[in-house]
């Protein structure tokens, strides 16, 4: 199954660091984040993952729920959460998925076909560096792949959750470089005059299909 923008996340059950998890349940009603990791005690994967534990105050204010996945087993995970803590000075609460037989990256299409050398031992595929955000509705909002080598910026993907969860409740739509408080871009379905009555803070119309208003946040 090919997953695009717009397909529902699919649903599975995993062993992870905080007991047997089926997906859909854990998401419950929340937005969710499950992101990849190629391997455990390796030098990215232990920066990355302890970012995200410092940012969970970030995630947890949106209301985001957050899913790790490496294709190691949970004895594994255990162990360098123990690195990852002493390291970055967090406390790693997130689940992490056991994934040593690739099922759920296969599902999600997150093995690497590219790099020769991210392999385990007995030479299968390590998953890449994939992020998708997932609605409440578990509709993928959000697909991002990086390679191995290549660390994650955890700031742009909170930056999309806030840019989606405003457009979600409000008609707008978010420019080139947008941060949390900038102006916003009126959604083209919304005629000027209707969004004069909308937008109270004002619409600056730049071009008839260009027209700002200050962030609703």
């Amino acid at each position: 199954m090919t997953l695009r923008l717009g397909s529902i996340a699919p649903d599975f059950v995993a062993q992870t660091t905080k007991g047997e998890l089926r997906f859909h349940e854990y998401i419950d009603q929340h937005w969710a984040i499950m992101f990849s990791h190629p391997a455990d005690f390796t030098p990215v994967c232990t920066t990355e993952l302890g970012l995200v534990a410092a940012l969970q105050g970030e995630f947890d204010a949106r209301q985001v729920k957050i899913i790790g996945l490496s294709a190691n087993g949970l004895e594994e995970h255990t162990k360098w959460i123990a690195d990852i803590n002493e390291l970055s000075n967090v406390q790693l609460e997130f689940p992490i998925i056991a994934d040593a037989d690739r099922k759920i990256s296969v599902l999600y299409d997150m093995l690497d076909k590219q790099d020769a050398t991210n392999v385990d031992n007995g030479g299968l595929p390590f998953t890449i560096r994939s992020v998708f955000i997932i609605d409440p509705k578990k509709t993928i909002r959000l697909i991002m792949a990086y390679p191995a080598s290549t660390g994650r910026n955890f700031d742009e993907i909170l930056r999309v959750i806030d840019s989606l969860q405003l457009g979600d409740k409000h008609r707008i739509t978010t420019p080139g470089n947008w941060k949390r408080g900038d102006d916003v871009i009126v959604h083209p379905s919304v005629p000027t005059e209707e969004a004069k009555k909308i937008f109270p803070k004002g619409v600056r119309v730049l071009k008839p299909y260009l027209r700002m208003t200050p962030s609703p946040f």
